[in-house]
């Protein structure tokens, strides 16, 4: 088997990657103590309360997404429970996807009919 050569790009940027990946586990660890220390152990979305082992359930979420704007006064954070969590951000990515303009936007619907059209005359006489 070749064995890879001792400072080479590859393994360099390997390093690079892990050290990354330890700092944002730290920072998360950090700010996680913190958010658990300021909110109660409830998730901000269903109410259901955590201690004990399910505290680990108990995610922070950062209410503008951006994972490194970290106030000290948690105000760009809630607590979460995974699955509310896993909800936010699935309704966030579709959020950003069909936010986005779609080839054939602009042009107009083909259909004229108006199914309502008339309805309010329809009703008047139903008094």
């Amino acid at each position: 088997m070749p064995s890879k050569k001792t400072g080479s790009g590859e393994d360099k940027s390997h390093m690079i990657v892990a050290e990354a990946r330890r700092a944002r586990e730290r920072r998360e660890r950090e700010y996680r103590a913190q958010a658990l220390k300021m909110f109660p152990h409830v998730c901000a979305r269903c109410g259901r309360e955590f201690s004990g082992k399910r505290l680990s359930e108990l995610t922070v979420h950062h209410k503008d997404h951006n994972h490194d704007n970290n106030p000290p006064d948690g105000s760009n954070w809630e607590l979460l429970c995974i699955y509310c969590h896993d909800d936010e951000h699935s309704r966030y990515l579709d959020s950003e996807w069909y936010d986005k303009p779609t080839p054939g936007d602009n042009q107009e619907t083909a259909s004229t009919y108006k199914p309502f059209a008339g309805l309010d005359s329809l009703l008047k006489g139903k008094k």
